[in-house]
């Protein structure tokens, strides 16, 4: 069993603190992903974990075993890093064996090891290459490949996908979900890539701050947010926020349909944009901007006024004071 439990994980540096209170389980073969804007403590917590960094309080234990005194070889991890790390002078075959080696692995190991997880990454033609004459998303897979040839109890990534082009992160990311997936391998990614998060994880924890703000399904964090910072930093474009007597109206700009002259919400746009499956209209709705997500191409002008209305079922109500979620049970928008 190889589940992750963080306890009470704090972390100051001199006046400053980088985490206050964090609490998280990851289940064993679970996939979690860290979601947060930069300096929200992601990585911190993350280097944690791994024995980079030192908690000023709270410990962290890996199948219920404490961790937190272990030194980073100690601790049965291995990690991914935002750069690669491949070595340049190594070729991928030496790459991948490089973590067995340094374990002491015997030759035949090593062999069996380097072939499965070269076949596991789609490698094997490539095995007697050196880094630079490959992409950077192979120079990615070596990364990857090297981290699981060790089998780890757990695998640490830090961002791995954000040197990579729009296009070949896509097509990363596709590939890294199966190839984790076979591996079994418990997993925590750190991003602020909420689509990358969304796409991957099996639940998301949102740090803000240097706290947890809500831990959940990626469907659970975009429909239901627990606050009013995951609902506008989940999701693109955001959650809208309309003001309302003592709590925020919280709703999605695809939740949110047209209605005829005279009823619902008076709705003047500014910028219509045209995305293909959706046409995104921005603009002013009771002196707030606004956005209204709809499905395929609509024919409406810059300076239209219109008048819409939020899907009862979908809005989220928000205490204005905390921005936290609240009970409020009414469907009048």
């Amino acid at each position: 069993m190889a589940g992750i439990t963080i306890e009470g994980i704090r972390k100051s540096f001199g006046t400053t603190t980088a985490l206050e209170a964090v609490n998280l389980d990851v289940a064993d073969r679970e996939f979690v992903a860290l979601l947060g804007p930069s300096g929200c403590g992601k990585t911190t917590l993350l280097r944690i974990i791994a024995g980079l960094e030192t908690q000023t309080a709270g410990r962290v234990l890996i199948g219920g075993r404490d961790i937190s005194a272990l030194p980073p070889r100690a601790r049965g991890l291995a990690m991914v890093f935002q750069n690669y790390a491949v070595f340049p002078h190594l070729t991928v075959r030496d790459n991948i064996a490089f973590g067995l080696k340094m374990h002491g692995a015997d030759a035949a190991r090593i062999a069996r090891q380097v072939e499965r997880t070269a076949s596991l990454l789609r490698l094997e033609l490539l095995l007697d290459r050196y880094p630079a004459q490959l992409s950077g998303g192979q120079r990615q897979r070596v990364a990857v490949a090297r981290a699981l040839a060790v089998e780890p109890a757990v695998l640490l990534m830090d961002e791995p996908l954000s040197n990579l082009d729009a296009l070949l992160r896509l097509d990363m990311r596709a590939e890294l979900k199966e190839i984790l997936s076979e591996a079994g391998t418990t997993t925590l990614y750190v991003t602020h890539d909420q689509t990358e998060a969304m796409a991957l994880a099996d639940r998301i924890a949102v740090l803000h701050g240097g706290r947890v703000e809500q831990v959940g399904t990626p469907s659970e964090i975009y429909h239901w947010p627990a606050t009013r910072f995951v609902g506008g930093f989940v999701g693109s474009p955001p959650m809208n926020f309309l003001p309302r007597d003592g709590a925020v109206l919280g709703i999605r700009p695809e939740d949110i349909d047209l209605v005829g002259p005279g009823e619902g919400i008076a709705f003047r746009v500014n910028v219509v944009e045209p995305l293909g499956a959706q046409t995104l209209l921005t603009g002013i709705a009771e002196s707030h901007l606004l956005r209204v997500a709809l499905n395929g191409e609509h024919r409406i002008a810059a300076g239209s006024d219109l008048h819409i209305r939020p899907r009862p079922d979908r809005i989220r109500w928000m205490d204005a004071a905390t921005g936290r979620a609240t009970t409020r049970t009414e469907t009048s928008p």
